[in-house]
């Protein structure tokens, strides 16, 4: 076949006349940090979800860091999640000096294995973190039952479900925390930023406080018409708050989010028509329980080739590719500092080898498509 002459991403976002021009109105109104378009921003969040109250944040990280925190949950305490995520949730464990309890995935969805849940529960557990992998919900109701029976806070690491349904409700809209990411990579995007979802007022206060030194009012109550720019600390916080700046991105971003999700959807069964039956490759597989896939990442197992080898000739063919994730249980310090052996996760370990994230997103053609599945079929036939 002949090779493109021009790189294909593994992403890039899709930023449109109306993206520039609310994020132009902005830096001409005068205010760029946390504002009213912030406000209005947590308040899209919470007509997706469901949820009666969103928390804007920096980043999805800092999101993490804060819920952690504000459920008190820290030395001695242990949090179970997949250690088939990204580095910053176990991160985060880490660093409140809790222990996190890798639970083994599904190898064909990569989301976290629901009947491996009740076996790592002791009485040092203090949450469940499932991830939506990829786009794809977690069977949220054997989630749920799990922590009302063990009464365990759950934290919906939702960082990939913007538009993931399950059973008719959005990530985000079951009670407690979700935290979503708007990295530039992800279904709508702030260029970086990210947002909590949930349902307690106490909890809500908590987390507005941290995120901005601990201070009760922040810049947009204190220095807009009439305020009050005093202000006193009862407990020191963070800087992790949104400026309106990047709020309104994200705010033109929700307007498209259908749009952008159809066209993934549409993509991504290309892919699954044009990639089905090759030798060497497992394609990914769907949840069985009732649900609507955000495809954020469309993820391949490439049996047939080592991994290293398949990327290099991806690279050739001018086409870029992700890795979605090195699994937390082969960091360095998790090794050192928790102990974990890959035999305690074989599921996990055996796609850790194999996955590799292919181009999505809602700018690419379909031709794109039919060339990637072209040249993924031939690296595998030469192998």
């Amino acid at each position: 076949m002949k090779i493109r002459k021009d790189f294909l991403p593994f992403s890039r976002p899709s930023i449109g006349e109306a993206e520039i021009s609310a994020v132009v109105a902005c830096l001409k109104s005068g205010w760029i940090t946390t504002g009213g378009l912030c406000k209005a921003f947590e308040e899209q969040l919470c007509a997706l979800t469901g949820a009666p109250r969103a928390v804007s944040l920096s980043s999805a990280t800092a999101g993490m860091h804060l819920t952690l925190a504000a459920l008190d949950i820290g030395p001695g305490d242990e949090v179970i999640t997949p250690s088939m995520t990204f580095a910053s949730t176990v991160n985060m464990i880490a660093l409140h000096q809790a222990k996190p309890v890798f639970v083994d995935i599904d190898y064909g969805t990569l989301n976290l294995c629901c009947d491996e849940i009740e076996e790592k529960i002791t009485r040092r557990t203090k949450a469940i973190i499932p991830v939506h992998f990829a786009g794809a919900p977690a069977d949220m109701d054997r989630i749920n039952r799990l922590a009302r029976k063990y009464s365990l806070k759950v934290i919906e690491d939702a960082a990939h479900a913007v538009g993931a349904y399950y059973k008719g409700t959005h990530a985000g809209g079951f009670g407690h925390p979700a935290i979503f990411s708007f990295h530039p990579i992800k279904n709508i995007t702030t260029g970086e930023g990210g947002m909590i979802t949930l349902k307690s007022a106490s909890l809500e206060k908590k987390l507005r406080l941290a995120r901005f030194h601990g201070i009760e009012r922040d810049a947009w109550k204190r220095y807009g018409r009439g305020g009050n720019p005093s202000y006193d600390i009862a407990n020191p916080g963070y800087k992790y708050n949104l400026p309106d700046l990047l709020a309104a991105l994200g705010l033109a971003q929700m307007e498209r989010w259908r749009e952008f999700n159809a066209r993934r959807r549409m993509l991504a069964g290309l892919y699954l028509d044009g990639l089905r039956g090759t030798e060497g490759l497992d394609l990914p597989e769907v949840p069985s329980y009732d649900h609507v896939h955000a495809w954020h990442l469309f993820i391949v197992k490439v049996r047939g080739i080592a991994r290293d080898s398949f990327m290099r000739k991806l690279a050739d063919y001018n086409i870029g590719y992700g890795l979605h994730f090195s699994p937390a249980h082969s960091l360095s310090y998790v090794k050192k500092r928790f102990g974990v052996k890959a035999k305690s996760l074989p599921r996990t370990s055996r796609a850790a080898g194999r996955i590799i994230s292919l181009p999505l997103f809602p700018d690419m053609t379909e031709n794109d498509v039919h060339y990637v599945c072209a040249a993924v079929k031939e690296i595998l036939k030469n192998v």
